[in-house]
């Protein structure tokens, strides 16, 4: 079977980058390459050995084009109220709180937060589905 390893985006603003996704999930550097044109940043925390891989291109300066094909990268946290709270106090602005539950079954509790380059991520509160 495979594993899942990291997932990639590129970012403009290294740190940027690196202060949302520290406020934000905790993710600090766990390896970073440095190479003449571009660097990878791995970053993790304590609760998954899943990383998220930055790469910065040295010299972009435009925005990157994200395109209609990106969806969202999705974390999940314990207490979705507090998360969404201290989103909030952080000044993430992170999106309302969603209850989906279609038919009235709930599926799963979420909010959306976008980083400095316009990623998606979906905050899902650790149950249901996704418990």
């Amino acid at each position: 079977m495979a594993k899942m390893i990291h997932s990639m985006i590129r970012v403009t603003d290294e740190a940027a980058s690196l202060d949302f996704y520290r406020r934000a999930f905790g993710l600090e550097i766990a390896e970073k390459l440095d190479f003449e044109n571009f660097a990878l940043i791995y970053l993790s925390n304590a609760e998954t050995d899943f990383e998220l891989e930055l790469t910065v291109n040295k010299g972009q300066q435009e925005a990157y084009d994200l395109g209609n094909g990106y969806g969202h990268l999705a974390v999940s946290v314990a207490d979705l109220d507090a998360e969404h709270a201290r989103f909030l106090k952080e000044g993430l602005a992170p999106r309302d709180i969603v209850a989906f539950a279609p038919e009235g079954t709930l599926i799963g509790r979420f909010f959306f937060v976008k980083d400095p380059d316009g990623y998606e991520i979906e905050v899902l509160e650790r149950s249901c589905r996704f418990a």
